[in-house]
């Protein structure tokens, strides 16, 4: 026989352990980006040709790019934390979506100007693939900083906090491959980085099943 609803509500309450509530999403998101800028300046200021890079900070086309890219990063992450919690709408995962607009419009926009510069030497492959590899390289461990600051949510339904903390990594390491990338994009640079983005992002689909709750065992009567 099953046991009693009341005498279930008291025998969980004696026995189970006390439980640390979560700090707002807002505030861990920050905390993690915070950490994630502090790492990534000093690969940055250790590893970049900064000369290099403000000296193409001069383009307005590439201030508008980053603006967009960085924002995606932030937008993803910030929703990635709101929706491991039950209680936040779906309508969070929505929330990179105009800056994703604004960073993959900027980036045709620069490839079209390159198109015209250059001719068909823009859809040569070039330096694409060294940036395929490096979006990759630094997505791995962003993501697996993810998913541990993730965990302890629990969420009911880890789906679309995954795909929008892919995109958000992903947009992170697109952003950080700038500071070493001496040229402009190409449409071939484009196309690369659209599909490693993609595959971060179903490689953190992917990593749903680690944030799933854990199946409740069943009662014996």
């Amino acid at each position: 026989m099953s046991e009693p609803l009341e005498n279930l509500i008291e025998r969980l309450a004696s026995e189970g352990g006390r439980v640390q509530r979560l700090r707002p999403p807002l505030t861990r998101a920050a905390f993690w980006l915070l950490g994630v800028a502090l790492a990534s300046t000093l690969a940055v200021l250790s590893f970049a040709d900064l000369p290099l890079f403000m000296s193409r900070m001069g383009d307005r086309k590439l201030q508008l790019e980053l603006t967009g890219i960085l924002l995606t990063g932030i937008a993803a992450i910030v929703a990635a934390f709101h929706l491991s919690l039950p209680d936040r709408p779906a309508a969070w995962a929505l929330l990179p979506l105009p800056p994703l607009v604004l960073w993959i419009a900027s980036s045709g926009y620069a490839c079209y100007q390159n198109w015209i510069a250059f001719g068909p030497e823009g859809w040569s492959l070039g330096e694409s693939a060294d940036c395929f590899r490096v979006i990759l390289g630094i997505s791995i461990p962003l993501g697996a900083a993810l998913v541990l600051a993730l965990m302890r949510a629990r969420p009911l339904n880890p789906m679309p906090l995954t795909v929008a903390g892919g995109l958000g990594i992903a947009a992170i390491a697109a952003f950080l491959l700038q500071f070493f990338h001496p040229y402009d994009v190409t449409f071939m640079d484009l196309g690369v980085h659209l599909v490693a983005v993609g595959l971060v992002v179903l490689g953190s689909a992917a990593s749903s099943r680690f944030l799933a709750p854990p199946e409740p065992q069943a009662s014996r009567g």
